[in-house]
């Protein structure tokens, strides 16, 4: 078999929020590595994850597959060994794929023997991927650098994020790690691709992901004084967790629980103690390792093109969901809320079938889902029935594909089998624990797996209440807006139900469709 032209390069960062982006007009943040990516490729605007948290959200994103088709619905539920994924598609047209970092992959325990050490962890590795560097929530060949280098700090996972001590004692500082940019987590996973780089010399499928933004939100010099708190907008919330709490029953079981911001493993703060100035410095310090990240894509790019390679690498820069950053008095990625689960995309397709189209910006609903068959396209295979996503190099390439979705989709798995915390408060099963988002120009609605009467349905007008803070469900004036977005949810579930051998029928002829 000839080997399928071209490299591909999936850059896909942790918790990045959508805007984030100078080139999308940012007034705090600057991205000017990835303004120059997207300047020669296409960014898409209003590209959104199909769940959170990492775990699903990466399933998603290396299977083609919405949540309610691969069912690996939180951190630590096993993706079924049935499934399809990026790296065996690149395998298929004869790219060998490498994995640095981690995807967050619970294996199938099916045919494993219980004392199986990938049995205790969430965080193994998609089957198919090679391993360029594995990184784990233990960050040992991290950790170990860092010593062989000099630095010493407390001997535990998160030990080397312990930030230098405020002289203020603010319980969230700017205080930098005290590690040096260049020897920063980003910094080694990078490294680790850079030096393998250097004497690669195949054709290649290669995942880089980086933790940050993520927490710990603590950034290293100058990153943790690059932007001032004042420079920082406030978030979008209403004045505190018990006004919020009462918009939604949802919502109170939400605040009802802790919720606490970990800046450091021994700095867990409760997010309704945080005061005003504390939320712009947990801000300022989030931009800062946007920041950083920026910076590491630099150095990858100018690699590439030192290598000779930029110009035969199909690049995707991404990642797996978004961050409330303190929207609704919420952090993390939890809910339905468009933070959580709006976030960037940038495609350079390096062929001259894009040459026309370089910079432009997609306004056009993209999802996760789509980011397998894209690279599948470029490499010239063929994109398997079960993917729900669609290719993206036709707007890559100027085009304006007919009969392009009007609507992004999510949905939120909320269930707790180690505590049945949910279940528990709500009184709801296992599988009354999910969420359905259907998100469209104007509208929004949230529909729950639930009795109504414990969980009714959301809608917003974005237009009006782009904050989403007055739902419009329950007014008689919207009823029949609420049928529509319902029974536009439905039949997006009615389509995408699994399908790899429905269009399929064996005859006396053989086997006709597909």
């Amino acid at each position: 078999m000839a080997k399928a032209p071209g490299n591909v390069l999936l850059i896909v960062a942790d918790q990045w929020r959508w805007e984030c982006l100078s080139a999308l007009g940012h007034p705090t943040v600057r991205t000017p590595h990835l303004d120059a990516l997207a300047a020669e490729g296409t960014l898409f605007a209003n590209h959104f994850t199909q769940t959170s948290p990492c775990g699903p959200s990466r399933a998603s994103l290396l299977t083609g597959l919405y949540l309610m088709n691969h069912r690996s619905v939180a951190n630590g539920t096993p993706l079924d060994a049935r499934f399809d994924n990026l790296a065996w598609a690149a395998r298929r047209q004869g790219l060998l794929p490498y994995l640095f970092g981690y995807s967050d992959t619970t294996p199938d325990p099916r045919g494993r023997a219980p004392a199986d050490p990938d049995l205790f962890s969430y965080e193994g590795v998609l089957p198919g991927f090679e391993i360029g560097l594995r990184l784990t929530e233990a960050f040992k060949p991290w950790r170990a650098a860092l010593k062989r280098r000099g630095y010493a700090f407390p001997d535990f996972p998160y030990g080397p994020f312990q930030p230098v001590p405020d002289p203020d004692g603010h319980r969230h500082s700017l205080a930098p790690s005290p590690f040096r940019a260049e020897d920063s987590l980003s910094a080694f996973g990078t490294d680790a691709f850079l030096d393998w780089l250097s004497v690669e010399d195949g054709r290649w499928l290669s995942m880089l992901t980086f933790l940050h933004p993520h927490p710990p939100l603590v950034a290293p010099a100058p990153y943790n004084e690059l932007y001032d708190p004042a420079d920082c907008a406030p978030p979008i919330r209403l004045d505190d967790p018990a006004a919020e709490a009462a918009r939604h029953p949802w919502l109170a079981w939400y605040h009802g629980q802790r919720q606490a911001l970990a800046y450091t493993p021994e700095h867990d703060l409760p997010v309704a103690a945080l005061d005003a100035a504390e939320v712009q410095r947990v801000r300022a310090t989030y931009y800062g390792l946007i920041a950083e990240v920026d910076a590491q894509v630099g150095r990858i790019v100018e690699a590439l093109k030192a290598r000779g390679r930029y110009d035969d690498t199909l690049i995707l820069f991404t990642c797996d969901h978004g961050e409330m950053l303190g929207d609704r008095w919420m952090f993390g990625k939890r809910g339905f809320f468009d933070p959580a689960f709006h976030i960037p995309l940038i495609v350079r397709d390096p062929r001259p079938e894009a040459d026309g189209a370089r910079g432009r910006v997609v306004e056009a609903f993209s999802e996760a889902v789509d980011v397998m068959p894209t690279v599948i396209d470029w490499l010239g295979g063929e994109i398997p029935a079960a993917c729900d996503g669609s290719s993206l190099l036709p707007w890559a390439r100027g085009a304006t594909p007919e009969g392009w979705r009007a609507a992004a989709h999510w949905e939120f798995d909320f269930r707790d089998p180690a505590s049945r915390s949910a279940e528990t408060a709500l009184g709801l099963s296992p599988e009354a624990c999910c969420l359905s988002v259907r998100r469209g120009r104007r509208w929004k609605s949230v529909h729950f797996a639930a009795d109504p009467a414990v969980l009714p349905p959301l809608l917003f007008d974005l237009e009006a209440d782009p904050g989403e803070f007055d739902n419009l469900a329950g007014d008689p004036a919207h009823q029949g807006r609420l049928l529509e977005e319902t029974q536009a949810t439905l039949a997006w579930r009615q389509r995408h139900a699994p399908r790899e051998l429905a269009d399929l029928l064996v005859t006396a002829q053989g086997i006709l469709g597909g």
